[in-house]
């Protein structure tokens, strides 16, 4: 990291906009970069410095990692880069993750006192940081007491390591539970979920937390809003050599698998129509078009992109002239091709409340 005459680039956000994460006062931009399964696993060198100073210099200052992603290596690779860029730290939002470890003993991993300690100074060690803006535990821990999680977190932000803490893929049960903890004890609860968001995936973050943005304001930094490239149309005729689904395809064999029975069809179906609505209505493409959905929900913080070039992030950062053009009419269309929007609550037959007093 850099300060005062070290600093070699200074940050201009240009056209990006930016939003509180979660009820905090921390500042971010609506379209973030993350490390998972690119930035020191399939990208590394001077590439991962082309991507992360492109995005640096087109408005995105936001930087998301995890100790297991490349197992460490891509902790390692965007502190390194950070440094050699001449950054300047205040300038940067720095996220990363703690769950699983790097060794494989009895407290090298998940959400112990011990492990997010120590776990959380290796982060540290790693990306060559003396802080990080915001500490994720990467899964729940239900061999762990709440509130040890809650008190361990907490430590972590007393000694400086971190300014908040957050959650990744816990459900709304583990997030009220470790809120209520922290209101008990006068600590800091989770600020933010990251959670998978997109037109498939819809369930959890529009449905399940519902109850959390409104009672916590929890903000949600999203993951796999193009859900792993399906949302590019890329996919629609087979499985192209160098894509995701190809450099990963162990991981994301079920996935693949699942694109030749009846649901997954249905899914490429409706990416065309997108497609066409996009083109057409729009003057964009489905990618343009699914970034754009994810962060017009007033809950998302943050769409995290994943790029392994540079031009990939110019291109998603396209979506930023989509969302205004997202209006209630577009809505509605591409709720009718997407046939899966989340049911409402039940009333149990009370009528409506008038939408114009507090609901």
């Amino acid at each position: 990291m850099a300060s005062g005459a070290d600093v070699k680039v200074e940050f201009d956000p240009k056209n990006m906009l930016f939003r509180r994460l979660g009820p905090s006062g921390l500042r971010v931009p609506v379209f973030s970069l993350g490390g998972w399964l690119t930035l020191g696993g399939t990208v590394i060198g001077d590439p991962v410095k082309d991507i992360i100073k492109t995005a640096f210099d087109n408005g995105i200052n936001m930087f998301d990692t995890a100790e297991a992603y490349a197992k460490g290596k891509s902790e390692v690779e965007m502190g390194r880069v950070i440094k050699e860029l001449g950054l300047r730290r205040t300038d940067l939002v720095v996220t990363t993750k703690l769950f699983w470890g790097l060794r494989s003993g009895p407290n090298d991993g998940g959400l112990s006192r011990k492990h997010i300690i120590e776990g959380t100074k290796e982060c540290l060690e790693r990306l060559g940081l003396d802080y990080v803006d915001v500490i994720f535990a990467h899964r729940p821990d239900v061999s762990v007491p709440m509130e040890e999680i809650v008190r361990a977190f907490n430590w972590v932000i007393e000694k400086g390591w971190a300014f908040y803490w957050a959650t990744s893929e816990w459900s709304a049960y583990d997030i009220e539970e470790a809120q209520h903890i922290a209101t008990k004890l006068g600590l800091h609860g989770p600020i933010a979920e990251q959670c998978q968001h997109n037109m498939f995936h819809r369930e959890r973050p529009e449905k399940e937390y519902r109850p959390l943005y409104k009672k916590y304001q929890l903000g949600t930094t999203v993951f796999s809003a193009l859900a792993s490239g399906l949302l590019t149309g890329k996919y629609n005729a087979g499985i192209p050599e160098g894509t995701r689904f190809s450099t990963h395809a162990n991981f994301f064999k079920g996935t693949v698998d699942s694109l030749q029975k009846e649901e997954g069809l249905t899914k490429i179906r409706k990416v065309n129509e997108l497609s066409v609505l996009a083109e057409q209505e729009l003057g964009c493409t489905i990618t343009h078009l699914a970034l754009a959905w994810v962060a017009k929900n007033p809950n998302t913080s943050t769409v995290i992109l994943g790029a392994s070039k540079p031009e990939q992030v110019l291109d998603n950062l396209k979506a930023l002239d989509v969302i205004p053009k997202l209006t209630p009419e577009i809505m509605d269309k591409i709720e009718a091709i997407l046939e899966n929007q989340p049911a409402a609550l039940p009333t149990f037959g009370r009528p409506a409340l008038d939408p114009n007093g507090r609901l």
